[in-house]
């Protein structure tokens, strides 16, 4: 059976398809109306595709050349630029501040708006599988132990390494923040518990418990609303757990009441070697606003029952699918401003399923369309009770871009040079002029990352500018 790797963008509203005979990314416009927007076929055998939101960029991997990141403006179809590692990239990630292209034992962290390298991490522990997390806003997550679940949170934003949290007994196989990136969600490779941590103290928020047989989880994602958790396995059943805001809550409250106890600390430890006066002495004892306020939180903590922010809950829907041991990447999400869960599964297929955020319980499939084929328009599948009609519209595929430069060094930034005329038969007889400016490259790169006047859904992804660079 031929395989597909399918991958949603930051914000669920585009899936890229690779298979090996060509890269496609489609726009994902509503429930029954799924639209290819690039094609290109795979000679040079891609495996690693990530697109920026609704923005024409998108960087690619190849196996030819593994330890280089390729950037493409794909509506003009146009290099922009291509970047060299020392070893096989393994994962990268994006946001609109910062691109995460993760190694073996390296990260190094770009500007997007330039690509100029900020910072590398060197050292950490072999991460042969390339995980790794980023928020929207630049929390970077990635494991630190071979042998455990330990995992460190770095700013990327401020370039500072952040906490430490030991999330499970056994490695790693999953990370993913919330939207907001005050959550981050975990699973060992195990796959039985699934955890919830609070980013800004690693407090533990919730543990969900998937199920008693060892899986490997393929997908782990927060709702764009930041309240579920969608998790799929190897197994036929795909997990929605619902976040606590009482639990969230408590466990920030708890932040609170630790940072006030501690300067509370801090202010008798400065005031200890001072004697008191007569009057201090005579005076009763006055709780100071930091221990009143530890004690109130304190309260609200044990009438709250923090014993439940531990417990281990049970998934609140479930997806039921039609076929174990495939792969599914999940996404749950709102598509014509209702929320439905999207399973996208390498045998090619996007399933969208009905998700009812008070009921819970089965989600009911409303649409399956079928992404195998380079088409002007999908397949789409019309669910009825006893039959699925089908209707296709094959079309040519456009022609692949010739991909101008290569060579092997490390950690290397190479601009293709410019190309006078933006046709695509200019692109292919690789006419040339003098080596592309850096202003030239940031204009490229801005044109390629400006967001789309208009959004799928503006209240979450509102549209950014790029500011110039200081």
């Amino acid at each position: 059976m031929t395989t597909y790797q399918m991958n949603f963008n930051q914000d669920f509203t585009s899936l890229s398809v690779l298979s090996a005979t060509g890269l496609r990314l489609y726009s994902i416009a509503g429930q029954d109306k799924v639209e290819e927007i690039f094609a290109k076929d795979n000679t040079e055998q891609i495996r690693i595709v990530e697109r920026l939101f609704n923005s024409s960029l998108v960087v690619l991997v190849t196996s030819q050349k593994p330890n280089c990141l390729k950037m493409l403006h794909f509506k003009k179809k146009q290099d922009i630029c291509n970047c060299f590692y020392p070893s096989e990239i393994l994962c990268v990630r994006m946001n609109r501040q910062r691109l995460i292209v993760c190694l073996a034992e390296s990260i190094h962290i770009h500007d997007i708006r330039d690509m100029k390298i900020l910072h590398s991490i060197e050292n950490i522990a072999p991460n042969e599988q390339g995980l790794c997390a980023l928020s929207l806003n630049s929390h970077l997550a990635f494991p630190v132990c071979q042998t455990s679940g330990e995992l460190r949170i770095f700013n990327a934003s401020k370039l500072r390494t952040g906490m430490t949290i030991k999330a499970h007994d056994t490695p790693l196989s999953a990370l993913t923040f919330s939207p907001s990136g005050a959550l981050l969600a975990t699973a060992s490779e195990r796959g039985t518990v699934i955890r919830v941590f609070c980013v800004k103290n690693g407090q533990r928020v919730q543990e969900f418990r998937r199920g008693v047989s060892c899986v490997r989880i393929a997908s782990l994602v927060f709702a764009a609303s930041g309240d579920f958790l969608c998790a799929s396995s190897n197994t036929e059943t795909v997990h929605i757990f619902k976040i606590d805001a009482r639990a969230v809550e408590s466990v920030e409250l708890k932040a609170i009441a630790e940072v006030a106890a501690k300067s509370d600390s801090a202010s008798k430890e400065s005031t200890a070697t001072a004697a008191p006066t007569t009057e201090e002495a005579s005076a009763a004892p006055v709780a100071s606003w930091g221990g009143m306020f530890s004690k109130a939180v304190s309260s609200l903590l044990h009438s709250t029952q923090v014993s439940d922010v531990l417990a281990q809950d049970r998934s609140f829907a479930t997806v039921v699918l039609a076929q174990a041991g495939l792969k599914h990447i999940c996404a749950l999400t709102r598509v014509q401003k209702e929320l439905r869960l999207l399973i996208a599964c390498e045998d090619g297929f996007l399933y969208v399923h009905e998700f009812n955020a008070e009921r819970g319980g089965s989600c009911k499939l409303l649409a399956v369309h079928d992404l195998r084929g380079a088409l002007e328009d999908v397949i789409e599948l019309q669910l009825s009770e006893s039959v699925l009609r089908m209707q296709a519209k094959p079309v040519t595929t456009p022609q692949s871009l010739t991909l101008l430069k290569s060579c092997a060094a490390s950690v290397l930034i190479e601009n293709p040079d410019p190309m006078p005329d933006n046709s695509y038969a200019s692109i292919l007889r690789g006419d040339q002029a003098d080596a592309m400016s850096d202003s030239a490259k940031f204009r490229k790169l801005c044109d390629a990352i400006d967001t789309p006047t208009k959004l799928y859904d503006e209240r979450q992804f509102p549209p950014v500018a790029i500011a110039a660079k200081d």
